[in-house]
């Protein structure tokens, strides 16, 4: 299945998600000569991360995360924001750069080259965690005793 037009919010999600390792790989393969100014310099943080019981309850402060963030604007006009897991500057900005240049006429070449590969990993990754799980999974039954 060929997906067509991403929204931004899903090729945000799928940045945010990624790792420096694949992210640095990708975004060097590409080759795009990227000048730009930082709107907010790359800097490590923290937020909030809330969940809820059983997916529906009430929600909850889970716990805290650790999370980069940028803001860059091209110099053609597009901004991009980059927020990604974890302590790392480098993917922050690399993620803002891919989401600048995904307003541009280089859409295309960055949703072949980085999106789609980066989705298929994150797939890859989640299929992985859950037969992981799926393995230690005990079922439990009960056996009515007759007396």
């Amino acid at each position: 299945m060929q997906k067509k037009n991403w929204s931004r919010k899903e090729w945000l999600s799928i940045l945010a998600k990624s790792d420096l390792d694949s992210l640095s790989t990708l975004w060097k393969k590409v080759q795009i000569n990227a000048e730009y100014e930082f709107f907010r310099k790359p800097e490590i943080g923290t937020v909030m991360v809330r969940g809820r019981s059983g997916g529906t309850g009430n929600s909850f402060n889970l716990g805290e995360i650790t999370v980069s963030r940028c803001s860059v604007g091209l110099q053609t006009g597009e901004q991009g924001y980059g927020y990604i897991q974890g302590r790392s500057t480098e993917g922050a900005t690399i993620a803002a750069l891919v989401d600048a240049f995904m307003q541009t006429s280089h859409k295309k070449l960055i949703e072949q080259k980085i999106l789609k590969p980066l989705d298929a990993i994150h797939k890859r990754n989640k299929k992985d965690l859950a037969s992981k799980a799926e393995a230690t999974k005990v079922d439990f039954f009960t056996l009515a005793r007759k007396s």
